[in-house]
């Protein structure tokens, strides 16, 4: 650390002990100083008089450290780069005795940082130190935060197992709505939904039965999120009569939160018994789904 004499008060937070043998004596560990804000934050100080408890065993010092004060509502994974410095007036000369680090990064796993022995009790006392006039004790704190836009990810792999989900469509020529959409499930903490167009999507002209994956997650997604998944889409009919797409692969992102398969069966196809697919007006719908990546 470097330790500096300066005539200029701190800039942002300074406190005045009175008393400061009884607080010394009173069997009070810390002393959590008001809220102050720098840098777009909010800080505290926390006075030990008789030293932080994990690092001045013997209570020869003071400690003096500088605490986050709110974090709740910081983002995941937050840090922030810091330089401080903590102030110990000279009540005689007026001028500061100052302690700084270099710089600190404070984040959720350790929100504060300072110094275990920032002034022995032995220094305090001593009458031509000036630090501790008529029992006052006055510390002060300057806070500079070095913004930096970081860009971060987080990138979660899923083990190879895949789910299945089926959907019977009753009176699929006769449906009223020109597109049937099944309920919203849940893959791999990612939701989706199927929509199919029983006369076809309007881009091939009602020649070919529509069918679309949605990733229904993607619509809330920044920018750089996506999700990487294989799927299959079936139609099944009767007795064992299937249409399959084979597997796919896409990135669902929100800017292409579909993967649509336009030309999934001809109409003519479809309709002819021989394809035993729809039978008495009804199919099955099949999706399988096996979630690869999610990057956040």
């Amino acid at each position: 650390s470097i330790v500096e004499i300066r005539d200029v008060s701190p800039a942002h937070f300074f406190t005045k002990i009175e008393s400061f043998s009884l607080f010394s004596n009173s069997g009070i560990e810390s002393y959590e100083c008001r809220d102050f804000e720098a840098g777009g934050y909010n800080w505290r100080l926390v006075i030990y008089p008789n030293g932080h408890p994990s690092k001045e065993k013997k209570g020869n010092h003071v400690s003096v450290y500088l605490a986050m004060s709110e974090t709740n509502y910081l983002p995941e994974d937050w840090e922030l780069n810091v330089i401080f410095t903590i102030f110990l007036y000279n009540q005689i000369l007026d001028n500061y005795l100052c302690f700084r680090d270099g710089v600190r990064r404070f984040s959720e796993a350790k929100s504060m940082w300072g110094f275990p022995k920032f002034i022995s009790k032995k220094s305090l006392r001593d009458e031509s130190s000036s630090y501790l006039v008529e029992d006052n004790f006055v510390v002060g704190a300057e806070v500079f935060v070095l913004q930096r836009q970081r860009v971060s990810e987080r990138l979660t792999l899923f083990k190879p197992t895949t789910q299945k989900r089926v959907w019977k469509i009753r009176g699929f020529s006769k449906l009223d709505d020109d597109v049937w959409f099944s309920e919203e499930f849940t893959v791999s903490d990612v939701n989706w939904k199927v929509q199919v167009y029983p006369n076809g999507h309007p881009s091939v002209n009602g020649r070919y039965v529509s069918i679309f994956l949605i990733c229904v997650s993607a619509d809330s997604f920044a920018p750089h999120q996506k999700v990487k998944a294989d799927f299959n889409i079936r139609l099944k009919g009767w007795p064992s009569a299937i249409l399959d797409s084979g597997k796919i692969s896409h990135w669902f992102t929100s800017s292409t939160r579909s993967r649509p398969l336009y030309e999934f069966v001809s109409l003519d196809w479809l309709r002819d018994p021989k394809s035993c697919i729809l039978v008495k007006d009804c199919c099955t719908v099949e999706v399988e789904i096996y979630v690869q990546l999610v990057a956040k």
